[in-house]
């Protein structure tokens, strides 16, 4: 099965992306999310609530070494860019998840953000927080 964002292929019983991490087995579909407060062409017909999905991420000690080099030599330090990216999508996708368990078919007003949770840990955690909303079409008059 190949990513749709990526390009990568992936065991066929994969839910997730091995490269970065979007969603695979469709649940997805339909489903927006969306930094704007609105959706052109939709209204809003219930408000659920804030929904948050979340993941702290880590290098391993041979990433934090190949890191350290491209960042001696300057530039982008593609070491952690794949992380960056695949945690972005972690984020966005548990948001979207929960938001569905909670009943809404998008999230809006997204805000993405990182946080550092200390250099002896090299932790970074990712949050996705929106609006979950029940959305439909406007209809024409």
């Amino acid at each position: 099965m190949n990513c749709r964002v990526c390009g990568e292929t992936n065991p066929e019983d994969s839910k997730f992306c091995s490269r970065c991490g979007y969603s695979l087995d469709g649940s997805s579909q339909g489903f927006v999310v969306s930094t704007m407060p609105t959706i052109p062409g939709y209204k809003v017909k219930s408000v659920i609530g804030i929904v948050s999905g979340i993941t702290p991420r880590t290098r391993g000690i041979l990433g934090k070494f190949i890191a350290g080099i491209e960042s001696m030599i300057g530039g982008e330090v593609t070491a952690f860019s794949f992380e960056i990216e695949k945690a972005r999508a972690e984020a966005i996708d548990r948001l979207r998840s929960k938001a569905a368990a909670m009943g809404a078919n998008a999230v809006l007003s997204v805000d993405i953000e990182t946080s550092d949770m200390g250099y002896p840990m090299g932790v970074l955690v990712f949050s996705a927080t929106g609006t979950a909303v029940v959305v439909e079409p406007e209809t024409q008059s």
